[in-house]
């Protein structure tokens, strides 16, 4: 097995990892604020130009832009979080399973470009009952895996967890 295999098999690990330890007892619109003001604190502290929000499959919970984002990241957001709400998964996961297929998102598997886009830095909310995703924070404005990287950053400090880094 060549090591960009072996990396690509461990990132998809790592990820599965992340998803399977970051899980919610229960999530409200008030744990949405709490948890986008988290990220928005972290994401200022790094001076990071980027936008934030937390969404359910028919309602924006947090929307916050910082800085040197700009309305493209907005876009992003929202085919990001698509694809997270879609398939139960984090943005990069999916992208990364994708590439592993040497596949990508279009008319081929039935995706819209203008909707969807398997880019890192959507996060599923995940129950822990059940195991139901019922909301995505998000994150963009920077390369793909730092957007991943804060999310994923944010979710552990908000659940008091440690979660494995990519």
């Amino acid at each position: 097995m060549s090591k960009t295999k072996d990396a690509g098999a461990e990132l998809l690990e790592t990820l599965k990892r992340q998803e399977k330890l970051a899980v919610f007892q229960h999530f409200s619109e008030d744990d949405a604020f709490d948890l986008g003001c988290m990220t928005m604190a972290i994401a200022r502290t790094q001076h990071a130009p980027v936008v934030v929000d937390i969404r359910t499959p028919n309602r924006i919970l947090f929307h916050a832009s910082l800085q040197g984002s700009t309305a493209d990241n907005d876009e992003w957001v929202r085919r990001k979080s698509n694809i997270t709400l879609r398939f139960s998964q984090s943005s990069l996961l999916y992208g990364q399973s994708l590439a592993e297929k040497q596949r990508s998102v279009g008319p081929d598997i039935g995706l819209d470009l203008m909707d969807y886009a398997a880019h890192g830095g959507s996060f599923p909310i995940r129950l822990s009952r059940g195991g139901l995703v019922v909301a995505a924070l998000t994150v963009s404005g920077l390369p793909q895996r730092d957007d991943h990287r804060m999310a994923v950053e944010a979710i552990a400090a908000y659940l008091k967890i440690d979660l494995p880094q990519i």
